[in-house]
């Protein structure tokens, strides 16, 4: 038995207010769209928060278009409850296309935002409630790049206008409710909806209970903190054991760590090859929004021919895969290499190259180098400290680099206010004799 076979009826016959199963889905549609229209209201500005409280309002969002589908479905096998007598027929015409059109926005607001989503140059993935991965449109990733930026543009331009007419709806319908419960207690509208509610009576008990929960559901919006992205580096053991990347395009002039490719002269001269061993890493470190954000690259590969006694014959060719960088957080790593910051697709690798070295103390060295990121050549120095044992070799180096001087952070992320210019990168060598 289903809770409509007792409601109330009017006196021409049918049911006086919604089934139990609309009743429920109306006001959770409600509620959580007053909480996600606050929520929006905070989600300016590239910071840790306002980027957690995007991918929450992405979550509510896609909740609230699953919910008002369900609802539609709902609506068109079980028809509504028979209007209240003495409506105008100005009132019937104008309180169906608020009905109708709250449906058109339930749904298209989402799906329009879907589509931002998923044709945006920052590709980054929506995990609903950070656990529910929920993929693109179909057929948008296979977009030209033409085709995605226009679909990316009438997807936010229909948000907007479908968010103006969500305010337009919204108040004729709270107006017209308030009008029917207030003003009006001969045509009770209320009701339907909020079963027991008396037309006419101001202090209603349920009327009073929908505006606390409208100021809980906007006081939501307002405090709620989501989670920020994770500020540490990827777990350890996300680290390669050794370097796996292919050998770098003959431009890069590497140094072969190979013993087949090692110059047979490299020996007695004292600059011989080495070979990266497993517990290396290359990390950087940066913040955002004074938030710390601690990185590696888990994909990367050293050809090195160095002595500490043939330092004019020694040379350092490192290659990194910029696809392969992890901050701890899936949905930000997904965006550093789209084109705003590291334009994988385009330069898929960083190359830092150094042919100089110089002595400055017992086991202390600084490599004069050329870093090619992004398409970008700059000099970069690198101090570091060796020692070796033997056929072993530890080394580490710490360098800072303006990321503005690369071209790494396009857009409103060329500023250094939120994301600062400097990185430090820091390496930790275990080498082999080869």
């Amino acid at each position: 038995m289903t809770a409509a076979r007792f409601a109330p009826k009017f006196a021409g016959g049918g049911q006086s207010r919604y089934a139990a199963v609309a009743i429920v889905l109306h006001w959770l549609i409600a509620l959580a769209i007053v909480a996600q229209v606050s929520i929006a209201w905070r989600m300016g500005g590239h910071t840790p928060t306002g980027f957690a409280l995007t991918q929450l309002h992405k979550s509510i969002g896609i909740s609230i278009m699953v919910l008002s589908i369900i609802r539609l479905g709902w609506r068109l096998t079980n028809p509504p409850p028979v209007e209240p007598a003495g409506l105008a027929v100005w009132e019937k015409v104008l309180s169906q296309i608020v009905h109708w059109g709250f449906y058109i926005i339930m749904i298209g607001m989402p799906l329009t935002g879907w589509l931002m989503v998923s044709t945006s140059k920052t590709a980054i993935p929506t995990v609903l409630f950070w656990s529910v991965p929920w993929p693109n449109i179909p057929g948008t990733d296979a977009l030209a790049p033409a085709a995605k930026h226009m679909a990316n543009l009438i997807g936010g331009n229909s948000h907007g206008l479908l968010g103006l007419g969500f305010y337009a709806l919204f108040v004729l319908h709270v107006a017209g409710a308030l009008k029917h419960q207030l003003f009006d207690r001969n045509t009770p509208v209320l009701s339907r909806m909020a079963p027991g509610a008396v037309a006419g009576r101001w202090l209603d008990p349920r009327l009073l209970l929908i505006g606390f929960a409208v100021v809980g559901a906007i006081a939501f919006g307002k405090l709620v903190n989501p989670p920020h992205p994770a500020s540490g580096s990827a777990p350890a053991e996300a680290a390669p054991a050794a370097p796996f990347l292919p050998d770098p395009p003959a431009s890069a002039t590497a140094t072969s760590t190979t013993p087949a490719a090692t110059p047979a002269a490299a020996a007695p001269t004292g600059a011989v090859a080495w070979k990266v061993a497993p517990g290396s890493s290359l990390n950087f470190e940066t913040q955002w929004s004074g938030d710390p954000v601690k990185g590696r690259f888990n994909s990367w590969r050293a050809d090195i021919a160095f002595g500490p006694d043939a330092l004019d014959k020694s040379k350092v060719t490192v290659t990194i895969d910029m696809t392969s960088a992890r901050t701890g957080d899936d949905q930000r790593d997904a965006s550093l290499p789209s084109a705003d910051w590291f334009d994988a697709a385009t330069h898929p690798k960083a190359i830092f190259t150094a042919t100089k070295f110089e002595k400055q103390g017992e086991g202390a060295y600084l490599a004069h180098g050329t870093l090619d990121l992004r398409g970008v050549k700059k000099p970069l120095d690198l101090p570091f400290k060796l020692k070796i044992v033997g056929d072993k070799a530890q080394m580490s180096g710490e360098a800072s680099l303006d990321r503005t001087l690369f071209g790494v952070g396009q857009g409103e992320f060329t500023a250094t206010d939120q994301v600062p210019a400097k990185v430090v990168v820091r390496v930790q060598l275990n080498a082999r004799r080869n």
